[in-house]
């Protein structure tokens, strides 16, 4: 597949280029991921972080380094509400192995899988910097704290409906 920004896309892009001086666009490489990724389904596929590296007049290596190294990119396909839950030490002693547990029972997929209905990706998170409130997982923007087995259900349905509307 080829993939191009739209005028409007490319405005934002070359938005974000002009922050940063002459000859440092790769300094925009972190936004302009977020800009692709949220433009193409939610996923980074190598021709379009190849695109991106055109773009900024850069070495596709150099995508692949920071587009692998954050959990923010996502380097398959998703499903439209990403659960990512802390596993770092705060979240693991304060009980995010049973919830990570309890999610993939109650939909039925693993870490980095998707559920079959394409709503629901389970993925596996670093510190969230929210450690007062763990165990805790990120949908979107959106932190989810303190999670109990009652919480993840409740979670689960609410992002459901909107799914169902």
């Amino acid at each position: 597949m080829t993939y191009t920004f739209n005028e409007t896309q490319m405005a934002e892009l070359n938005r974000l280029v002009a922050h940063y001086p002459e000859g440092k666009q790769k300094s925009a490489l972190l936004p302009a991921l977020h800009l692709a990724q949220d433009s193409f389904d939610g996923w980074l596929p190598t021709e379009l972080m190849d695109y991106v590296a055109s773009l900024l007049h850069i070495e596709p290596i150099e995508v692949y380094e920071v587009a692998s190294f954050y959990s923010m990119f996502n380097l398959k396909p998703v499903g439209k509400f990403i659960f990512e839950v802390c596993q770092t030490g705060p979240c693991m002693i304060s009980g995010s192995d049973d919830i990570i547990a309890y999610i993939q029972q109650q939909l039925a997929i693993k870490p980095g899988e998707t559920t079959k209905d394409g709503v629901f990706t389970l993925k596996l998170v670093e510190c969230l910097g929210a450690c007062g409130y763990a165990p805790m997982m990120q949908v979107g923007k959106i932190f989810r704290e303190h999670l109990t087995k009652e919480k993840v259900d409740s979670i689960i349905a609410e992002y459901r409906a909107t799914v169902t509307k």
